[in-house]
């Protein structure tokens, strides 16, 4: 049965080839100094740069810039945007880049005018915002973590060897975003990849959780067809146009709140994937990537039945004849050589884990309590020596 809920997005989302025509529609908005947040710089060798700072100039906005946001931010970078930003005292500040850019610029958003210290207040107590939050726009270049049209925003702490997510409320969802598809060509493989992992996992995080008959779960596995099948056009033509404007938007749907709505959800495998990225600095797909079939092969018995669905239904398994064991696992492994065939990372040792981290990393493990199992520090162990 379905749970009582509450359901508002309020992005505006912008999308396909002309998507740039979103940001010449929202600039006019808001005021007139804007906070252009990137990444390391690869904005300004695709172009992408030069059209939205022609756009901004067409606007009459005066910029500041706050470039190498990296791909897991750390509380060192938001201390020092959050100085550029009360120097600049921006209108609306612009994230042009991948999830980790946007998530940054979120954090930014209610940090810069936080009396408090915005890594205990938001990533330690989890309390909301009770100053001013900037509006966030955003121009998306990779796809994955659906940070476009959310609240979700992750940061580490190198010092503490934690990397924790808040989902903020709708107060701090982006304003708007310009999803372009052609944006995202450029993207290595390797990132691209990887970004697929994480819309599925996004997706399984929400799936493998609850025992009713809800409408969200036939609306994820027709995601995960989606995922499944554009995936393996995408990875021997990385300009298909249709695989790729496909998977940009399954990554929005993945994580933009709805298909949550009734749910319990996990997020267990990102709690992992959070601790190895928390000690490696690893590409975030790629944690989720090494540690999901061993977390998924643990709790299968908790959750037998929707493990046999999910065969049945996403990877086309035939039941005939096998018990539900057998089909689920036979789901699982169907998803484990599609992963294969991506070419993601499928055990820690390739990220740089090594044994004697394991311990550090199970104590940087957050343990969330509404999957098919809570997991004991056993468990963690147990996971994640079988993914090394």
């Amino acid at each position: 049965m379905l749970g009582n809920f509450t359901y508002c997005n309020p992005t505006k989302l912008y999308f396909g080839k002309d998507a740039m025509r979103g940001l010449d529609e929202e600039l006019p908005k808001y005021g007139k100094s804007v906070l252009l947040v990137y990444g390391g710089g690869s904005i300004k060798k695709n172009g992408i740069y030069d059209s939205v700072v022609q756009m901004l100039k067409k606007h009459g906005k005066t910029v500041a810039e706050d470039g190498g946001v990296m791909p897991n931010p750390t509380t060192d970078k938001l201390a020092e945007g959050c100085e550029r930003a009360r120097r600049a005292e921006p209108d609306l500040i612009l994230a042009v880049g991948g999830g980790s850019v946007c998530d940054y610029a979120k954090a930014l958003s209610v940090s810069v005018y936080c009396g408090d210290d915005p890594w205990e207040k938001f990533y330690r107590r989890w309390e909301e915002p009770d100053g001013r939050i900037i509006p966030v726009g955003c121009v998306l270049t990779m796809v994955g973590t659906g940070s476009e049209m959310n609240g979700g925003s992750v940061i580490t702490n190198p010092a503490q060897n934690m990397k924790i997510g808040h989902v903020f409320g709708e107060e701090v969802f982006p304003k708007f975003s310009v999803l372009d598809p052609e944006y995202t060509f450029s993207v290595p493989r390797y990132q691209m990849v990887a970004g697929f992992f994480d819309i599925m996992s996004h997706i399984l995080e929400q799936y493998f959780s609850g025992t009713d008959d809800n409408t969200s779960d036939y609306v994820m596995e027709g995601l995960l067809r989606s995922l499944i099948y554009s995936a393996r056009i995408a990875v021997k033509d990385p300009t298909d146009y249709e695989a790729r404007s496909n998977i940009m938007w399954t990554a929005t749907w993945a994580l933009n709140t709805f298909v949550a709505m009734g749910k319990d959800t996990d997020w267990e495998v990102h709690m992992l994937g959070h601790a190895v990225s928390a000690h490696t600095d690893a590409t975030h797909g790629m944690t989720l990537a090494a540690v999901s079939p061993a977390y998924y092969r643990l709790i299968l018995p908790y959750g037998l039945a929707k493990f046999r669905r999910y065969a049945v239904n996403v990877w086309g398994v035939d039941p005939a004849g096998k018990t539900d064991e057998q089909v689920a696992l036979e789901g699982l492994a169907a998803m484990e050589a599609w992963m294969r065939s991506l070419g993601l990372v499928m055990r820690l040792s390739e990220l740089g884990v090594t044994r004697d981290m394991l311990e550090g990393i199970a104590d940087s493990t957050l343990i969330n309590e509404t999957g098919y199992k809570v997991l004991t520090r056993a468990d963690v162990l147990a996971i994640l020596e079988r993914s090394l």
